[in-house]
């Protein structure tokens, strides 16, 4: 998902920092977001010294058991604590959804900005492979790929990432085409400083407010996107967890056995309803034509 925000200025006021904050801090929604996520955080990190259970112990003598004392979010068909599975299966998706999002933000913004500054044919040859890129079936080929190196979690951040910066990288491109001419950049020229300086230190700061949000919006659509991908079988396999393979698991059972299939599906909602909350709050703290922010940001 690719959301337009307004470049900043080269040149920004002193306390621009503090306003962008307090236009943030004004947005309820946004806050909700921040303090949702900070708990699925913190769930999935330390939620598992509340059990005594692993996601990998079984108990044989409790197959399919409905929450209980013992077993708090019930167990599945192998006797699994479903608990334990979902706090890794949490961490796990946020693993891969927090590092992909940060990789395509990055080769995005390299690539997108190195493109539009170098011009000629350096240029015409990124928007050729972008434009290519983006009209190849990149799910098939991610399911393909994952699936025949055995779903290994750490692949599928590399497959994600090949294919998932291109649509960034696009607006980078646009909005870095107007950026190229500005005073700052002429200026460096002609004091000589190396074009990749150039991009890195003058360009890619003044598109800091696309790529904070996008940022942001990369981890829900990583996260929906590993999660179809394990629900399908082609992303993290057994004996690993994440949120798609517990969907995966209790999708058959859920007349059943909705326990199953409700707690995790109610991890996947609350992530991304946080991560959108956060991405909204941060485009209309950081784009000054935004109409919340002008009125205040309240919601």
């Amino acid at each position: 998902m690719t959301t337009l925000v307004t470049p900043a200025p080269a040149a920004r006021a002193p306390g621009a920092g503090r306003l962008y904050v307090r236009r943030f801090g004004r947005n309820r929604a946004a806050l909700l977001g921040v303090a949702l996520f900070v708990l699925l955080v913190l769930f999935s990190v330390l939620g598992g010294l509340l059990s005594p259970f692993a996601y990998t112990d079984a108990d044989f003598t409790a197959l399919t058991r409905p929450p209980d004392g013992t077993h708090w979010f019930g167990t599945n068909q192998g006797g699994n604590d479903v608990y334990a599975e979902a706090v890794h299966g949490l961490r796990r998706s946020l693993v891969i959804a927090v590092s992909v999002s940060v990789l395509t933000i990055v080769l995005a913004a390299v690539i997108g900005a190195g493109a539009a500054y170098l011009g000629g044919r350096v240029e015409k040859l990124t928007l050729a492979v972008i434009h290519f890129l983006l009209v190849v079936p990149s799910f098939l080929i991610l399911a393909l790929v994952s699936h025949r190196l055995a779903g290994d979690w750490r692949v599928l951040i590399l497959v994600l990432t090949v294919f998932g910066w291109m649509t960034t990288a696009r607006v980078v491109w646009s909005l870095s085409t107007s950026l190229r001419e500005r005073d700052y950049v002429l200026a460096a020229e002609f004091m000589g400083v190396r074009p990749w300086q150039i991009v890195l230190r003058h360009i890619i700061p003044n598109l800091g407010s696309l790529l904070v949000v996008n940022l942001t919006l990369g981890v829900v659509a990583t996260v929906l996107g590993e999660t179809a991908l394990s629900f399908l079988g082609f992303g993290v396999q057994p004996p690993d967890v994440s949120l798609g393979t517990m969907l995966a698991d209790g999708s058959g059972s859920i007349t059943s056995a909705p326990w199953l299939f409700a707690f995790p599906a109610g991890l996947v909602v609350l992530l991304t309803v946080s991560m959108t909350l956060v991405g909204d709050g941060l485009r209309d703290a950081l784009d000054p034509t935004s109409v919340s922010a002008a009125s205040g940001g309240t919601r």
